[in-house]
């Protein structure tokens, strides 16, 4: 995130209109979250622009109101009170989504699927179901490492090579099925096939006879991806040339509509 630009004056109204304070707040708690969930107030004086005095003052509001916690070792971190405002936000962004999962199964005929990256874990935050009796469904809430999905490979296609090593490190990389990737250079390849191709694979590795094909959804406010699933009898690799296109415009729109003020 680039540094902030407002001026640290305590003008009342910024030049877009809205309550300075409360843009400072939101862009400290952004700048936390890009930093892992903890920092010191001179790490985002550094990165904000911000005087200390008035990242003090705005962190102590926001200590009080609970959204930010004082470690013991002075540093400040994420508070509790964020959890139930991003799990209604994570449905809000479900229900927001079905409908452009709904037209990938009219254009496909299979099941489509919205997953966002949380800490280390996938979760399926949206599901449209296909129209066919075999089908394919996950249950909205689920939890899944990413190393075995199509939809952690999109999510992580474009984090560096480092953090993913990390993230595999804590979770582990247990076996699915006989064709899950369970080495980190494996994972690493695969991620390199993510960014060449366009989108990613899930070929058997979650469960046998199951094929799944997904793309981020670019500039997403949080971390997201979309994908459709079935039986490996129907989603070919032929039928991977027009299933795959038709991923990528409607994550384009999603995105725009995520962009937007008024995304209803």
């Amino acid at each position: 995130m680039p540094p902030s630009s407002v001026s640290s004056t305590d003008s009342t109204k910024s030049t877009t209109g809205g309550v300075q304070s409360l843009e400072r707040a939101f862009d400290l708690l952004e700048r936390m979250a890009d930093a892992g969930g903890e920092v010191g107030l001179s790490e985002l004086s550094a990165s904000s622009g911000l005087p200390l005095p008035t990242i003090h003052r705005l962190m102590r509001t926001l200590v009080v109101c609970g959204y930010v916690r004082q470690q013991a070792n002075r540093r400040y971190a994420l508070g509790p009170r964020l959890i139930r405002l991003g799990e209604s936000a994570s449905r809000l962004l479900g229900t927001w989504a079905r409908p452009y999962l709904a037209r990938l199964v009219e254009e496909t005929g299979e099941t489509a699927n919205m997953a966002l990256l949380d800490g280390d874990e996938i979760v399926y935050v949206a599901q449209v179901p296909s129209k066919h009796s075999m089908r394919m469904f996950t249950e909205v809430g689920r939890r899944v490492l990413p190393h075995s999905t199509g939809v952690g490979k999109a999510l992580l296609a474009n984090t560096p090579d480092h953090e993913v090593r990390a993230l595999l490190a804590r979770t582990g990389m247990p076996a699915a099925t006989d064709k899950t990737i369970t080495t980190p250079d494996g994972f690493l390849a695969a991620l390199e096939d993510v960014r060449r191709l366009g989108y990613a694979i899930d070929d058997n590795e979650q469960e046998i006879g199951v094929r799944c094909l997904a793309v981020s959804v670019p500039n997403s406010p949080t971390a997201a991806a979309i994908s459709i699933s079935g039986p490996a009898g129907r989603v070919t690799e032929s039928a991977t040339d027009k299933i795959v296109p038709v991923l990528q415009q409607v994550a384009g729109e999603l995105s725009e509509a995520l962009a937007s003020q008024n995304p209803a």
